[in-house]
């Protein structure tokens, strides 16, 4: 038996190529039965596959003594077959208190934690978890107890962004008690998995039991089978946002932006080549699928690592597209603020540090035009550089004026100009009016929303505004007298 089963799963890990030649495999060992027979299975796979093998383990330091135990077992396992250990620790009960989570989800995040330090260190290519078929039979019945949808319903995934592997995902629980017993291998027992106030518990002592003798003796397979088609339609689906997101989507007003009418009718033309839409209601249906994960993918990009969007935000920031004010903030877990900038939704980490909201950006420039030479101002606080070229208007001017620079007449200024970012009041008569305005209006007019004026660059010569971003002073700009002329220009830094 133990050589047909091995045979199996190692048939099962090459079909689905989840560990490759040349890899350095970690293999997450906590004692359990599990764990122990993927370590024992591994074993007997690394020289086939080619892979180079350790031990992982993490102590969350939740069951005293036992804990301890657990490590030391894991420890002499590593040191009989002489594999390398890596283990990590942490007081998990005290960290659930100060972050207010739950054990289970404390102790999660903090185990990933540890693999994912590991990875990014080098110290291994990637993980292999021991989930079983009926972990991922529980977690797809516990998804949708709580209410899930197609993401939930996909349940564990058997290989992660953050190099995590999990060979098992086929295999029964019990089938791998089994091998361990041919192999005469100890492993160690969890007390705390047959606590039956804990829902995993029920659900492994209880649920599934009753499900697979009064309803389907084949209720775990099936509920496997529905996580992997549930895998690839979320996987299609979050292409088509991931294209979406590329093409429609950017930098605006400090984060990520995108038009409302982008997020609430996404581009269906890639999806239209999988289905046949056959109505104006079923187009509906499958822009809110589309929907949805633009906004996830958004928020992905600038949230905080191991916080969690919920459905109830994604449906707060639609609501924000189809009817929210114009400068309405919607915060999300994670640090990240939703905010509706005219027609556009502005994706960006929450404006404070350490608590406190950031400082309004400002900055005061001296600019002499003295010499004959060209003068660049680097504004590290809004990253560029503004340019200021002397030239002969009377020969450059129709050049100038194609390629659409602010041209100043030079005779007009005085020798030292300030380039500052703007402030309250300030007002100026641009070209083409016949009385002076606030910036702020002007800016209005243009669509320029109050987040995106902050830092906006003014140019002054004593106390008349010359040049502003997009505007320039009817006062001192340049005309078909001028013969000498000042060029302004900006580019990032």
């Amino acid at each position: 038996m133990p050589f047909i089963f091995s045979k199996q799963v190692l048939l099962s890990i090459r079909e689905k190529e989840l560990l490759r030649a040349g890899q350095r495999i970690g293999a997450a060992v906590s004692g359990g039965a599990d764990s122990v027979a993927l370590l024992r299975l591994l074993l007997e796979f690394r020289t086939e596959i080619g892979i180079v093998l350790s031990v992982v383990h993490f102590n969350h330091k939740l069951r005293g003594k036992a804990s301890d135990k657990d490590e030391d077992f894991v420890a002499q396992l590593a040191e009989k077959f002489g594999l390398t250990l890596h283990v990590g620790h942490a007081d998990v009960a005290r960290k659930a208190k100060q972050e207010k989570r739950n054990l289970e989800d404390a102790a999660r995040r903090a185990r990933y934690e540890f693999f994912r330090r590991l990875t990014e260190s080098g110290q291994v290519d990637c993980v292999a978890t021991a989930h079983t078929a009926d972990d991922q039979a529980e977690t797809v019945l516990a998804h949708i107890l709580r209410g899930t949808g197609l993401s939930g319903l996909a349940g564990i995934h058997p290989v992660t962004t953050d190099g995590i592997v999990r060979p098992l995902l086929g295999v029964r629980r019990t089938d791998l008690r089994r091998y361990l017993q041919t192999k005469k291998q100890a492993w160690r027992e969890d007390a705390t998995n047959k606590d039956t106030s804990r829902q995993r518990a029920r659900m492994r002592k209880k649920l599934l039991p009753l499900l697979e003798k009064e309803f389907n003796p084949r209720v775990v397979e099936h509920l496997c089978a529905l996580a992997e088609l549930a895998r690839e339609d979320d996987a299609l689906l979050t292409g088509l946002a991931a294209t979406n997101c590329r093409e429609y989507s950017q930098e605006r007003a400090g984060g990520r932006g995108i038009e409302v009418r982008r997020i609430l009718a996404p581009d269906l033309n890639a999806f239209r080549d999988v289905v046949r839409l056959e109505s104006t209601e079923k187009q509906k249906q499958e822009s809110r699928a589309l929907s949805t994960r633009l906004v996830r993918g958004l928020a992905e990009e600038c949230k905080q690592a191991g916080s969690e969007i919920a459905a109830g935000h994604v449906e707060a920031v639609l609501q924000l597209a189809e009817s929210g004010e114009n400068g309405k903030v919607l915060q999300l877990p994670g640090g990240v603020d939703v905010r509706r900038d005219d027609d556009w939704l502005v994706f960006l980490r929450r404006e404070t540090r350490n608590g406190k909201k950031k400082a309004p950006i400002e900055f005061t420039y001296e600019v002499s035009l003295r010499g004959a030479g060209d003068v660049n101002v680097a504004v590290k606080e809004i990253g560029c550089v503004i340019r200021f070229r002397s030239i002969d208007w009377l020969d450059a001017q129709r050049e100038t004026i194609k390629k659409g620079w602010a041209a100043l007449d030079r005779d007009k200024l005085q020798g030292v100009l300030t380039l500052r970012s703007l402030r309250a009041g300030d007002r100026m008569r641009p070209v083409g009016h016949r009385g002076q305005h606030k910036l702020k209006r002007l800016l209005n007019e243009k669509r320029v929303s109050r987040w995106e004026r902050e830092g906006w660059p003014v140019l002054e010569d004593g106390e008349n505004i010359v040049w502003a971003r997009g505007f320039v002073a009817a006062g001192f700009a340049a005309t078909r007298e001028t013969r000498n002329a000042i060029l302004v220009s900006e580019e990032k830094a």
